[in-house]
């Protein structure tokens, strides 16, 4: 066998090793988990959606601390661009990222809705909260689309 050759195995080999452990610590570690501790990572997962949300904020907003904001976006276009969610913890909002972070969330809740409990309505909500933002910045203007409100 070529001396190239070996090492390629050599290292195909400690792929194929190291591999079946990982599979394996993953098989080990969701054993590790209560469905209580994944209740709660889906709560602060929602209370983290809601920390981002720009616009005037709803009556039933969980965060406290967290006031209205952004209310003036798109008015130097004459255009409402008010709500969505800010990105990266900033004042900045990026519709692509946006919109495949809110696809990726109604995914969850339609494959795992039922599992959801209380956290059904928070996690609509978080959706219908970015989609009616995304489509107000598709349709405010007839021949444009706003991507980036900074």
């Amino acid at each position: 066998m070529p001396k190239g050759m070996a090492s390629v195995t050599t290292f195909s080999l400690m792929l194929q090793f190291l591999f079946s452990i990982l599979c394996s610590s993953f098989g080990q570690l969701s054993l590790a988990f209560t469905s209580q501790e994944y209740h709660e990572a889906l709560e602060k997962s929602i209370i983290f959606f809601e920390g981002q949300r720009s616009g005037k904020l709803p009556s039933n907003q969980q965060q406290t601390w967290r006031g209205d904001s952004g209310l003036s976006n798109g008015s130097s276009y004459h255009v409402d661009l008010v709500c969505g969610y800010y990105d990266a913890g900033d004042n900045g909002k990026f519709e692509l990222p946006m919109a495949f972070t809110i696809t990726l969330l109604a995914w969850s809740v339609i494959e795992f809705g039922s599992s959801m409990q209380d956290q059904i309505e928070n996690a609509r909500a978080a959706i219908r909260w970015s989609t009616d933002y995304l489509l107000k910045a598709a349709t405010t203007t007839s021949d444009a689309l706003y991507v980036q409100v900074i």
